[in-house]
């Protein structure tokens, strides 16, 4: 689905998603990545949300973000039980859903000038 937002150019927002591609600005991503509004890997060695160890997660938490989204194809799973309670001990907004709404919330968080990550699985 692509998604059309009037947005500024200094941020990364998700442009489209779908059919195990993910578009953020002028790249097309295949695999699991973070993005946060000024910063993306796209190599992220995570392979799934209910398998995140604490090394990849931390991947997200060092972009400093206070909202963190999980985002994969079909059903949202939930992380470990440590990722969870990581999140809790440091007052960080942890949610997962499916792709679409982790893109379309991403990118109005982002857009609001919150301070989001999003960990992506196409």
């Amino acid at each position: 689905m692509r998604l059309a937002l009037e947005s500024d150019t200094s941020i990364n927002l998700v442009r489209s998603y779908g059919g195990g591609v993910i578009s953020v600005g002028e790249q097309a991503l295949r695999a699991p990545c973070v993005i946060s509004p000024h910063s993306l890997l796209s190599d992220w060695a995570a392979t799934g949300v209910n398998e995140l160890t604490e090394e990849q997660f931390s991947q997200l938490l060092n972009t400093q973000a206070n909202i963190v989204l999980l985002g994969t194809e079909g059903a949202p799973q939930l992380p470990p039980a440590p990722i969870r309670a990581l999140c809790r001990a440091k007052g960080i907004a942890l949610e997962t859903m499916n792709l679409g709404a982790a893109c379309r919330t991403y990118n109005i968080l982002a857009s609001e000038g919150r301070t989001v990550v999003a960990g992506l699985f196409p």
